[in-house]
């Protein structure tokens, strides 16, 4: 079947995928920095970045190489061996956290799976088995198995599924007394992201966290950062708590992790991790060599002060282009977010239609995403050229004029 591939239509999608996604009409094929081509060789601009994945942009010379390096070396052990890959980049992160401790797994998902596990089990068994409560807050997102959906505040993906995970509560984001309302001493974690990413890029305030991190010490409760979306540098730190001056039990870390290569990790001290034992969690595919060999390449360039100095201006580069574009049509109501995690809020009149924007963009050659129906989402290469933004907001405007002018 030589033309196998010519057959491979989006209406293939309906064919064969489970019909849990809605994807773009075009198929991408290939990708070099912040551009994409699709199957008929037009041109995008990226600034959805796999949704803040690709924080070096597509096929960065780099990850490329240790990818080719490493699939001609050793590509998996399970975890009945461990990989001198793993070691180093575990070596690596804890040298430039607060971590004394990493696991790595596959996913964002599986990162914050293990980091519940092990906030309940660490509280269960040095404290109480009745120190089981997660307070968690409202638009959050956490994951997509049965217990971290629970945990995210948004019914409209964990309902339907039968009985929840119990002991589970969910209030406002960004305000502290709706937490103190409900933190008691069978309180074992706050479970929050410092910067809402699916739930419109919506950041914690400096006062939320701080209080959040007072209150847990207070009760002896363990807090824990999803930083799946808002970390690896997105925000021009390292990780986002570095930004806030306040510093989690916990961490989580994916998607930018492995700069496209499926890995993630969930980072704590040694006083926290030695709850777990022997067979208390594990994954097979977790801490390959592979993953870890991509995600050791992408964490060595990340973390400069090249490209975490960066981030700013380029932010500022993308935050002028909207005001622009905000100036002519009066679409947002807001910009909002931090570094190069960057929501627009469209204004009343275009409530509800950031898909229908998102859809316009690919039209005009700019790959963006949404962030709810209300919010736009930009999670661009933290190393995007100064010349793609510019082009790629270009045709953005007139995504926004299409839009606005019907």
């Amino acid at each position: 079947m030589a033309n196998e591939n010519s057959a491979i239509t989006r209406a293939t999608f309906d064919d064969v995928i489970l019909p849990v996604y809605a994807p773009a009409q075009f198929i991408p094929v290939k990708g070099q920095g912040s551009r994409v081509w699709d199957q008929q060789g037009k041109e995008y601009v990226d600034f959805a970045g796999g949704i803040a994945v690709t924080a070096l942009g597509h096929c960065h010379p780099a990850l490329v190489s240790a990818l080719k390096q490493q699939g001609e070396t050793l590509w998996h052990t399970s975890n009945v061996f461990t990989n001198e890959p793993a070691l180093r980049l575990g070596r690596k992160i804890i040298d430039a956290t607060f971590a004394e401790r990493v696991i790595f797994m596959n996913s964002g998902t599986e990162a914050n799976e293990t980091a519940f596990k092990l906030a309940r089990y660490y509280a269960s068994t040095r404290y109480s088995p009745y120190k089981t409560k997660i307070i968690a807050f409202h638009n959050a997102f956490h994951g997509r198995s049965l217990f971290t959906v629970s945990v995210g505040g948004q019914p409209k993906y964990s309902d339907g599924f039968g009985p929840k995970p119990a002991d589970i509560i969910h209030v406002p984001f960004n305000d502290l007394h709706a937490v103190k309302a409900v933190m008691d001493d069978h309180t074992c974690t706050v479970v929050v992201e410092p910067i809402q990413g699916e739930g419109g890029v919506t950041a914690a305030t400096p006062e939320f966290l701080q209080g959040l991190r007072d209150l847990c010490d207070h009760y002896q409760a363990l807090l824990v950062f999803d930083e799946v979306q808002c970390g690896m540098g997105r925000v021009g730190k390292l990780f986002s708590y570095m930004h806030y001056g306040v510093t989690p039990d916990i961490l989580t870390s994916a998607k930018a992790l492995g700069g496209g290569f499926p890995v993630s990790a969930m980072l704590t001290t040694q006083e926290i991790a030695s709850a777990f034992h022997v067979g208390s969690h594990g994954s097979t595919y977790g801490g390959n060599p592979l993953a870890c060999a991509v995600a050791e390449a992408a964490f060595d360039i990340i973390n400069t002060p090249q490209v975490l100095g960066g981030i700013q201006s380029k932010r500022q580069r993308f935050v002028d282009h909207l005001r622009q574009i905000n100036e002519q049509f009066n679409i947002f109501s807001e910009v909002r977010g931090m570094g190069l995690l960057i929501g627009a809020e469209l204004s009343e009149a275009y409530k509800g239609r950031a898909r229908d924007l998102l859809n316009a963009a690919a039209e005009q050659g700019v790959m963006v995403l949404n962030a709810g129906p209300d919010v736009v989402r930009l999670a661009p290469s933290l190393v995007v050229e100064d010349a793609d933004i510019d082009e790629g907001m270009a045709r953005f405007a007139k995504a926004v004029q299409k839009i606005a002018l019907g």
